[in-house]
């Protein structure tokens, strides 16, 4: 009796070992699964994009999870524009990325591309009135918007005459077609169909007729071994029908027939990193660079002094007797000081022509006005501040003697007590130029060719980001150096006793 209950004690001691072995193994497969660190951009629906909620959703992101189930690693989202996703990549800040890019041979130079994971094709888009663009041919001298840094934006390039507006999306090219600031869009045809099904776009059509063949697949850096789990995991889920479910999610149809391996071969990097590549790289973008760098002191001076003329004015309202004049002044410099630049810029050249066309009639800002009238209304704000503070700062001794001479107001507020608070005054316009200068960078959110945007241009061209990053900030120094240089110098001439002293 001792003897069977020994056996059967034994044989439960043996059950339970068993069962938190298998136990442990499964959580230390869990805690050492694999966590790739994937780049999106969430701007490209049905793709990617962001939910009502703010939680990632689209096609690549219910693929990319299939494709870490299967492969057995984990997924880590990273949102970044797509103009930055390659170099980061390259760079190996992040794993991979997913954000439906196209397998190109230059591409293919600097990063790995896993087998094609969706078949597509570049479309051109017009608007509902538009019956003289049906083709490639009848692009010629238009307007075209494209999204920086894609083939869209390669096959635009090609195009005799054209002038193209460059944006940091594919939704911010559509709306300025919707916008009717150009005459076309090349955009990739999923995209394009999707944001007008769902009616999120309004007068819009696509030309039937594609442009390419296109297939995008999944980026490593060089020779990174997160290649193989992401390829194994895609040709499982290929193999076992769920590739099909998550496309007929999304796509109400069934898929295309894909190729088993890139129709581009991965290559070798040519561009190795050295000294004199880094130097030659640079040297070739610097004529593109100061071009931008005129464009950015045009921009800067304009909006410096139209935002003079209206700070000074505020800031002379602001200490105004009459209190709904003084309180409207605060109104304004509170909201263009609390709101971000970039918003303003996006209310300005987006928000203002869509509220015009909901009310009936057409109108639409040039991109160089669009970006003076955001700098210039936001540099007010602040001006008006310096202004006020500058006034404030002249005895009221000045003012007492100049009414004891009889001068009016107006004439006590010009040729006394402006000429001493301008010269208080500036060093802080001073920062407000420089300030202004390297603000000019947000433009090129709304297509404008400035320095940033020049810089961005090169870098979607040849993917050395670090080299001609590091021109652009090169050129904004010696900018703000000048600047700097230029108002000490005014400083002193505009001060007597420093002025003699020299």
């Amino acid at each position: 009796m001792v003897r069977l209950n020994f056996r059967r004690w034994w044989r439960r001691f043996l059950l339970v070992g068993l069962i938190c072995a298998l136990i442990a193994g499964c959580s230390m497969n869990n805690s050492t699964s694999k966590t790739l660190k994937v780049a999106t951009e969430p701007a490209f629906p049905p793709f990617e994009f962001k939910g009502p909620n703010g939680e990632l959703q689209g096609f690549s992101y219910d693929l990319m999870n299939a494709i870490a189930r299967a492969g057995g690693f984990k997924v880590n989202f990273q949102s970044i524009p797509f103009d930055g996703i390659i170099p980061a990549v390259q760079a190996k800040t992040l794993d991979a990325a997913i954000s439906s890019i196209t397998i190109t041979q230059e591409r293919a130079k600097t990063v790995d591309f896993s087998r094609p994971y969706f078949k597509a094709g570049l479309a051109i888009a017009v608007r509902n009135n538009n019956q003289d663009i049906t083709s490639l041919d009848s692009l010629k001298n238009k307007r075209l918007a494209v999204q920086i840094g894609t083939t869209g934006a390669e096959k635009a390039k090609t195009i005799p005459g054209v002038k193209i507006r460059s944006f940091d999306s594919a939704p911010l090219a559509l709306q300025e077609l919707s916008n009717g600031n150009v005459d076309a869009v090349i955009n990739d045809a999923p995209v394009t169909l999707y944001a007008i099904n769902t009616g999120n776009l309004q007068g819009i059509k696509v030309i039937q007729q594609l442009l390419t063949e296109e297939y995008y697949g999944i980026i490593t850096a060089k020779n990174s071994p997160n290649l193989t789990l992401i390829n194994t995991g895609l040709d499982r889920i290929l193999s076992n029908g769920e590739y099909v479910k998550i496309y007929q999610k999304w796509f109400k149809a069934e898929p295309p027939s894909l190729p088993d391996k890139s129709p581009i071969a991965n290559q070798s990097n040519s561009n190795s990193a050295n000294l004199f590549t880094s130097l030659s790289i640079i040297g070739r973008a610097f004529p593109l660079l100061l071009q931008g760098a005129l464009v950015t002191l045009q921009i800067t001076i304009l909006s410096v002094f139209l935002g003079l003329i209206g700070g000074s004015l505020l800031g002379i309202v602001r200490l105004s007797q009459i209190k709904p004049v003084r309180w409207l002044a605060r109104a304004y410099i509170d909201f263009f000081r609390g709101t971000p630049l970039i918003v303003q810029i996006f209310m300005i050249y987006f928000g203002i022509p869509s509220i015009t066309q909901q009310l009936g009639f057409t109108f639409n800002f040039n991109p160089l006005a669009a970006g003076v009238l955001a700098l210039s209304l936001n540099s007010a704000a602040y001006i008006a501040e310096i202004v006020r503070a500058g006034i404030q700062s002249i005895e009221i001794g000045q003012t007492e003697a100049a009414q004891s001479l009889g001068l009016s107001s107006v004439e006590t507020m010009r040729y006394i007590i402006f000429p001493q608070a301008f010269r208080r005054m500036i060093p802080p316009l001073g920062n407000e130029f420089i300030s202004l200068l390297k603000d000019t960078s947000l433009v090129a959110i709304i297509g404008f060719e400035e320095l940033f945007r020049k810089g961005q241009l090169i870098v979607a061209e040849n993917y050395r980001s670090f080299e001609i990053y590091a021109a652009v900030a090169l050129v904004y120094l010696c900018l703000t150096l000048l600047s700097s240089q230029a108002f000490s110098k005014l400083e002193v001439w505009m001060n007597p006793v420093q002025r003699q002293q020299k």
